[in-house]
């Protein structure tokens, strides 16, 4: 593709101007400045659009979020198939895979795509959150701007983390959360001069979405309860409560994924999980959407509204079904969020973990008060700290959790129960997974090592490179002349033996044939087939490279044949690896 005249022209202005520290500086600007315009996009789409669509819940009552989420689904996923040809997921996943194993390049149509098919499926009612979406939009704006002005591999990833930090302190106006969860979860190995960009990209996302929205953030509380000592105890078991919770959610929202996913038809997929997502919705009608409008009506001591948009519990009273509705929710949330994802929808985990936590917090506080323990609880402390607790155990990001309810609260007041609850809950949830959601398929398969520096060297070498085809084969029925004519002419001292289907039957090597080789009877009377041995292992050109060193020191062999469905391809060796494992550590350490 031609470079523009005006970007080549941008380039060596750059160069001749502006230190690559600065210029870094500026393009975090900018990331930060479409990341903010990005986010208050999506939010203000998904507003307008759930407003338009609630106006017919008068003329069909309650029966409208029947078809709902199923209108979402089978949009969404006609949208994604059809028009943008793309496959949805987890985004924040195929952000850190693009990262590992994709040199930080994002493909453009990212830039676009998740806003407008996840605004389908959250505006029609999905159980997701917007913020993965997001997310993945700031992070391809960072790569693409990275790829246009010719960054290299760390200076992408950097961008891909700004775009990331302005997406989250857009969506929340949280600008400290965005850094943080930049540096949690997208970017595991930063350095002190990479946080510049960061606070840049992050402040600015912010600013724009409070210049365009004004307060109109999507969502915020105002403290009303002081944080007190006596409460210490509670906190300590919301602490491990929220760990069990959070591995609840993770498992049970994998697992409605997977049931959906297993329907082979999509379009089966998309409406028998957009019908069991509404059944789920038409019952418990905070599911419906992010659910942050649940959230808000706890923390304002409204949670009986809760029950008065529900189409058969309108007219019950009391605490105690307000607290089993509440529990109804939350069992039943992480289902409706895999179903929603697995269906064909578009949206993350990371407010269904906020809503999750929020209730989880509810009840907790709500069921103590009910029981009469001798001391009253605070009903929106627990939900905001209960929020802080899942979300750090769903995402195995402490900071990012206790610093965005900080933020959302606009203050400090409940840091220390946020610090002890996000602990307990992130050490409770461990236990049992022992990675985060976003990480765990991952590195199950070996798309990304974590806090590894040997294997993630080693998992951006690509196997297909390594293989040397430059050695002469010989056929199982060809004499030991024909293979001493092969070692006049080869420069390698291996042989590979192969029939006429281009199968590997073995391999020969000099110090096989040293004491007969100049012998003219053998020359004539020995065949290659009596002279070969098995080699001691074999690989796959798609094997992981992981895997490749292991099978070497498992053998004490130094070069291993490569076979592709019983075809032979070459060899690779251990020197060509170690060779490799050098240039990629020298380039990564000038980037």
């Amino acid at each position: 593709m031609k470079r523009p005249k005006w970007l080549s022209r941008l380039l060596v202005w750059r160069i001749r101007h502006m230190s690559s520290r600065n210029f870094i500086m500026v393009l975090g600007g900018i990331v930060g400045i479409l990341g903010g315009i990005a986010a208050v996009s999506l939010k203000s789409a998904v507003h307008y659009l759930q407003v338009l669509l609630l106006d017919f819940q008068d003329i069909f009552n309650e029966y409208v979020f029947l078809i709902y989420p199923l209108l979402g689904i089978a949009l969404t996923a006609f949208v994604a198939d059809r028009i943008l040809k793309e496959r949805l997921g987890h985004g924040v996943t195929s952000i850190l895979y693009a990262i590992s194993k994709k040199s930080s390049i994002i493909t453009q149509a990212k830039m676009y795509s998740r806003m407008v098919t996840s605004c389908i499926t959250v505006g029609f009612g999905g159980s997701v959150g917007l913020e993965a979406p997001i997310v993945v939009t700031g992070s391809a704006i960072g790569s693409n701007l990275g790829q246009l002005m010719h960054l290299n591999y760390k200076q992408r990833t950097l961008m891909i983390g700004c775009g990331a930090a302005a997406a989250i302190s857009g969506i929340f106006n949280s600008p400290v959360a965005g850094v943080i969860f930049s540096v949690e979860v997208i970017l595991t190995d930063v350095t002190i001069a990479a946080f510049i960009p960061l606070l840049i990209a992050s402040v600015v996302g912010s600013f724009v979405s409070m210049l365009l929205l004004g307060e109109a953030v999507l969502f915020s509380f105002d403290l009303k309860d002081p944080f007190t000592a006596s409460d210490f105890p509670f906190y300590l078991l919301l602490g491990a409560i929220c760990g069990l919770v959070s591995v609840y959610f993770t498992r049970v929202t994998l697992l409605g994924e997977y049931m959906i996913t297993r329907i082979p038809s999509r379009i089966w997929r998309a409406v028998l999980g957009g019908l069991a997502l509404g059944l789920i919705i038409f019952f418990f009608h905070p599911i419906y959407g992010e659910g942050y409008n649940s959230i808000t009506e706890i923390l304002d001591g409204r949670p009986v509204e809760m029950l008065a948009e529900s189409f058969f519990l309108s007219d019950v009273d009391g605490k105690l079904p307000l607290i089993l509705f509440a529990l109804g929710v939350l069992l039943l949330k992480p289902l409706a969020t895999g179903a929603t994802i697995g269906a064909g929808g578009n949206g993350g985990i990371f407010a269904p973990s906020l809503f999750v936590g929020g209730f989880t917090g509810y009840i907790f506080s709500e069921s103590a008060n009910l029981l009469n323990l001798g001391k009253t609880l605070s009903t929106s402390n627990f939900t905001l700290v209960g929020m802080c607790g899942v979300m750090s155990g769903v995402l195995h990001a402490p900071l990012t959790a206790i610093f965005l309810i900080a933020e959302i609260t606009s203050g400090y007041t409940l840091f220390l129960p946020l610090m002890l609850v996000s602990a307990i809950a992130l050490s409770t949830s461990s236990y049992f997974e022992k990675y985060s959601f976003y990480t765990g398929k991952l590195i199950k398969r070996g798309d990304l090592i974590p806090y590894d520096k040997d294997r993630q060297v080693l998992s951006l070498i690509k196997m297909d490179k390594l293989i040397e085809r430059d050695l002469l084969t010989i056929h199982p029925d060809q004499s030991l002349g024909d293979l001493v004519e092969l070692v006049r002419r080869s420069k390698r001292n291996i042989f590979p033996v192969v029939n006429d289907e281009g199968e590997l039957l073995g391999i020969i090597t000099l110090d096989d044939i040293r004491e007969i080789m100049f012998d003219e009877l053998s020359q004539k009377s020995v065949i290659a087939a009596t002279l070969m041995h098995k080699p001691p292992d074999t690989v796959s050109s798609e094997a992981k490279m992981q895997d490749v060193m292991n099978k070497f020191e498992r053998t004490g062999a130094w070069n291993l044949p490569v076979i592709d469905n019983g075809k032979y391809l070459g060899i690779v060796s251990k020197s060509r690896i170690f060779n490799a494992y050098r240039t990629r550590l020298r380039r990564q350490h000038k980037e």
